[in-house]
């Protein structure tokens, strides 16, 4: 069955896609100070909070994102998340491509894709 984003979806609601998630540049220290992650992620995205984005959509970074804050954020929040995407200073790889090549946050989540996260901030 053909959605919106002209993307055949057969999901059904209990699926699941597993990503690898790394940090570097120190984004590490936000969530446990561990670099690597595998995941596993609903396939089916739930509504934005802010409701910019509709739930029941295929999940995408702005997904993504919300659900790191919700399962894997340790602390910080605020260095790490800015609304619903990552704060300026974060720079984001999709699969050693610069996320904005990619859409950004409406780039939708594949198997096995790794996503790369690296904190540009310093100072104290």
């Amino acid at each position: 069955m053909a959605n919106d984003f002209g993307l055949n979806v057969t999901m059904a609601s209990g699926e699941t896609i597993n990503l690898k998630i790394q940090f570097g540049g120190g984004a590490e220290l936000l969530f446990g100070n561990i670099r690597s992650h595998e995941v596993s992620i609903p396939a089916i995205a739930a509504a934005t909070p802010s409701g910019s984005k509709q739930a029941d959509r295929p999940s995408d970074i702005t997904f993504l994102i919300q659900w790191m804050k919700d399962n894997m954020l340790k602390e910080r929040e605020g260095l790490f998340v800015e609304g619903e995407t990552v704060r300026p200073g974060i720079l984001v790889l999709i699969n050693d491509t610069d996320w904005e090549l990619e859409g950004e946050g409406d780039y939708i989540l594949q198997p096995k894709d790794e996503i790369v996260f690296i904190s540009t901030l310093h100072g104290g």
